[in-house]
């Protein structure tokens, strides 16, 4: 099973949470998603989200708490468990370095986006 972790990033003026679209190329492709990524071996799962987030969005982050996890599968591919952490920025503005669009939004607007299946269900199953 692959451990993932993913960001929760709160502006902290308006309360609004960042989300990202996954590029053209590769699985997922054009699917919202919270930014984070796959630990690798022996890596810790707050370890993973700040490297993550420093090679996807540019920026520093502090994980702060622990807000949930579910398990996936997508069809023909690995089981997954992602882990959805609530982080702060620390230092430096998210730039799409490797997505294709970034967007700051409501919660409540959450449902309207197209996320991927894992992302959808940690939305439905954890208060944000």
């Amino acid at each position: 099973m692959l451990l993932v972790s993913a960001a929760l990033i709160r502006d902290p003026r308006t309360g609004r949470v960042l989300i990202a679209r996954r590029s053209s190329r590769g699985s997922g492709a054009g699917k919202w998603e919270f930014p984070g990524g796959k630990a690798e071996p022996g890596e810790g799962l707050s370890e993973c989200l700040v490297r993550e987030i420093d090679e996807e969005l540019g920026v520093e982050i502090e994980v702060v708490d622990l807000l949930g996890a579910v398990e996936y599968t997508y069809p023909g591919s690995k089981a997954l468990r992602l882990h959805l952490f609530e982080a702060g920025i620390v230092r430096g503005e998210p730039e799409a370095l490797e997505h294709d669009e970034l967007r700051w939004v409501d919660v409540a607007e959450l449902p309207r986006y197209d996320l991927s299946a894992a992302d959808r269900r940690m939305v439905e199953s954890c208060s944000i």
